[in-house]
């Protein structure tokens, strides 16, 4: 086993000095001289496990306005860009033949209920017949149903806000004639965002609705959001092999708009003891991942190790260090396994490592 080491750290210095590296002559070991080298206690700390993707932001509720019935424009009862309540009315189409139709269905009505009284009145005294009765029952009845046709369709020349909301830029005008189902103004819900994101369908038992989420925009510099998932797609794209996921974001600032490109992070799991280094400590070596490490008389040492997640500036180390090692992070170029250390403690932070 010394052997092995022997042998291992003598093909590690021979390529460290074939590239450059090793400036510092091993008779500096020989003589007890330790040389300066920046170093790292090991220390757990805690790691979030993620998944990040991106996507598109939507509002809560978005849609276009549009009459139900032609006619022509007499009032717009909103101002562009301004918050609205559901069923404010917004805009008024001219009503005058359909209150008239109202009124002559109402009147045909009344006259129907007066006839059906007398013709039932009669029948209770017996001078009437049944069939005259019910005769004048079904026309009351068709009537009332005429008033209520009049009535739905007068209702309809009121255009109101389904839901609260911000109202849009509109397309028309006091006095424009209007046909069924053209735009009139674009109404959004956007108190609390949508966000569609996909993920490869691998990730499915990573992810779950409740999951919180953190998102990010380019439009917003510097800020951050949180949501959680709350919907996904029964069934993958057989194209892609992605699931569809959906998730809501509050806005009660109004800060995000639909159509914005998001950055997203999905927290899958969380690690207390994770044994965060900086990315300076590793050294690699064909295909493998050594960390030079002091021993109780500060004498270096190689260790390989197993690497895991990354974060800015900081690597997980999986296996091969201990909690309190103490690892060379800058000056270990300069050193052979055996010499000895004179160690430097600058400060050392891997508190973003649970990013």
């Amino acid at each position: 086993m010394k052997h092995s080491q022997n042998t291992l750290s003598k093909a590690l210095s021979a390529t460290l000095l074939s590239i450059g590296l090793v400036v510092a002559p091993y008779s500096l070991a020989q003589e007890g001289q330790g040389l300066p080298a920046e170093v790292f206690q090991v220390k757990p700390t805690r790691l979030n496990h993620v998944i990040t993707t991106v996507g598109t932001l939507r509002a809560n509720e978005a849609l276009v306005l549009r009459p139900e019935i032609s006619g022509r424009v007499s009032e717009i009862l909103f101002r562009e860009g301004e918050m609205i309540e559901k069923d404010q009315p917004l805009i008024q189409l001219d009503s005058t033949s359909f209150e008239a139709e109202l009124a002559q269905a109402q009147a045909q009505a009344n006259l129907s209920r007066i006839e059906y009284q007398r013709a039932a009145d009669l029948l209770e005294r017996r001078v009437g017949s049944q069939t005259d009765r019910d005769t004048r029952l079904a026309q009351l009845r068709a009537n009332e149903a005429q008033v209520q046709m009049a009535q739905a369709q007068l209702a309809k020349t009121t255009l109101k806000a389904p839901f609260s909301g911000q109202v849009g830029l509109r397309y028309v005008s006091p006095g424009d004639f209007v046909s069924t189902g053209q735009d009139l103004v674009e109404i959004v819900d956007t108190h609390e965002m949508k966000l569609d994101f996909t993920l490869p369908e691998r990730n499915l038992s990573q992810i779950k609705v409740g999951q919180m989420i953190e998102i990010s925009v380019d439009a917003l510099e510097g800020r951050t959001f949180q949501g959680e998932i709350y919907a996904i797609s029964p069934s993958s794209r057989s194209g892609s092999h992605n699931l569809s996921l959906r998730a809501r974001i509050p806005n009660e600032d109004g800060a995000l708009r639909p159509g914005l490109f998001a950055r997203i992070t999905i927290i899958t799991g969380q690690d207390t003891q994770a044994l965060m280094v900086p990315e300076a400590a590793i050294i690699p070596q064909n295909n493998e991942f050594y960390i030079m490490r002091l021993d109780d008389e500060n004498k270096a040492g190689l260790v390989q190790v197993t690497l895991g997640d990354r974060r800015v500036g900081v690597v997980q180390v999986l296996s091969g260090l201990d909690e309190d090692d103490i690892i060379v992070t800058a000056g270990h170029i300069k050193l052979h396994p055996g010499m000895p250390v004179t160690p430097l403690f600058p400060e050392n932070d891997t508190e973003g490592s649970d990013a």
